[in-house]
């Protein structure tokens, strides 16, 4: 086993570990807002180690450009869904609030 391989096994435990810490945030947190903060925050960092740690395995740069930019998609994608749910999750809850 080379120093890459070590490293790169150790970046995917470690994004499966934020990956692990999102889902329990998505379970145990009480509310929308929060279990939201848990899953965008948790699993962007995850999905970073884990194509990080599969670029290191790879070897080529080819594969560090693609892995790179499908990162950079996702992280968009969840940034933006994280905001629909959110905005929808506060129109739902002022509706309640009123009488």
């Amino acid at each position: 086993m080379t120093f890459f391989d070590i490293l790169g096994g150790a970046l995917l435990v470690l994004g499966l570990g934020f990956f692990v810490a999102g889902t329990v945030g998505m379970l145990r947190f009480p509310d929308a807002f929060c279990r939201l903060h848990a899953l965008t925050k948790a699993d962007n960092l995850g999905l970073a180690l884990t194509a990080l740690g599969t670029a290191v395995l790879a070897g080529t740069w080819s594969a560090a450009v693609k892995l790179a930019l499908i990162w950079g998609l996702v992280a968009l994608a969840s940034a933006t869904s994280g905001h629909l749910i959110a905005g929808h999750a506060l129109r739902a809850t002022d509706r309640r609030d009123r009488p």
